[in-house]
């Protein structure tokens, strides 16, 4: 299970999405994310739909590798999927016992369901066609502004990207460890909450060890290679927008005004 985590893998390769500016993935991944929460019809979603697949085409990303990507969260989206169903109140379409599921629900449980999928797919796209540096630095220029107030820029967005890039490591990490365990006659499926609770401990106590292990490793690593924080940096490449950023800009800015455009249509049907 843990391999399909994708949010944190870099897929290599020198294709449209791959070579655009960090910073307009950084922003655009922001908007979308944004846009998701406004969009209040199924119609609409039509447009981040193809939004996406657009990248997903031009990044030249297996599907599959997206659609593994969707399974650690498979559970999450049929939860929120039955909850709303269920809680929603509205015209009752099926009814046994205390068990009521309405048109509002049904429509309310996809819709959410549809949201959850799309943000997901959105947010991996951004770390599968962005390596670890080249996102360090994008989140480390849009963070400058802040310098002015003190804020530590660079380090923030080395925290940041560190963190993203050890999540793939981790669960890896965290899948052998229970593959030893198990070998060793842990059970992790058997009993009630509280007894799967305990069992779990035999995995954080190596995985807490293994972890601290890697991060002292990256620190001596980085200290042998002199690195002192943002402070006198250089760069070996320069971040530049060019023709494919601006080309992209545009899709991404109709998008927007789109969506936005529909949202007060929306709310005009509703007060007016």
């Amino acid at each position: 299970m843990f391999n399909n985590i994708t949010i944190g893998q870099y897929y290599p390769g020198e294709t449209f999405v791959h070579r655009l500016d960090p910073r307009f993935k950084i922003i655009a991944t922001f908007l979308y994310v944004i846009i998701l929460f406004l969009i209040k019809d199924y119609i609409v979603y039509l447009l981040p739909v193809a939004y996406l697949a657009m990248a997903i085409i031009n990044s030249k990303v297996p599907f599959i590798m997206i659609l593994k990507g969707l399974k650690p969260i498979i559970v999450i989206v049929l939860i929120t999927l039955i909850i709303n169903i269920l809680l929603t109140p509205g015209n009752i379409v099926f009814q046994w016992k205390i068990i009521k599921i309405t048109e509002e629900g049904l429509s309310l449980g996809f819709f959410m369901a549809i949201r959850l999928l799309l943000l997901v797919i959105g947010t991996s796209v951004l770390t599968l066609t962005t390596s670890p540096i080249a996102l360090t630095d994008g989140i480390e220029h849009l963070l400058n502004p802040l310098k002015r107030i003190k804020v530590p820029a660079h380090e923030i967005a080395m925290m940041m990207t560190i963190a993203l890039r050890f999540i793939p490591t981790l669960m890896e990490e965290t899948e052998k460890i229970m593959k030893a365990q198990m070998a060793r006659g842990a059970d992790f499926e058997s009993g009630n909450l509280l007894k799967r609770a305990q069992s779990l401990i035999p995995i954080l106590v190596p995985l807490f060890v293994s972890a601290f292990r890697r991060a002292d490793e990256l620190a001596m690593a980085m200290e042998a290679r002199a690195y002192r924080g943002g402070i006198g940096r250089t760069r070996l490449k320069t971040l530049k927008f060019g023709k494919n950023d601006i080309v992209a800009t545009i899709i991404t800015s109709i998008m927007t005004i789109a969506i936005i455009g529909c949202r007060f249509i929306w709310l005009k049907e509703i007060f007016l």
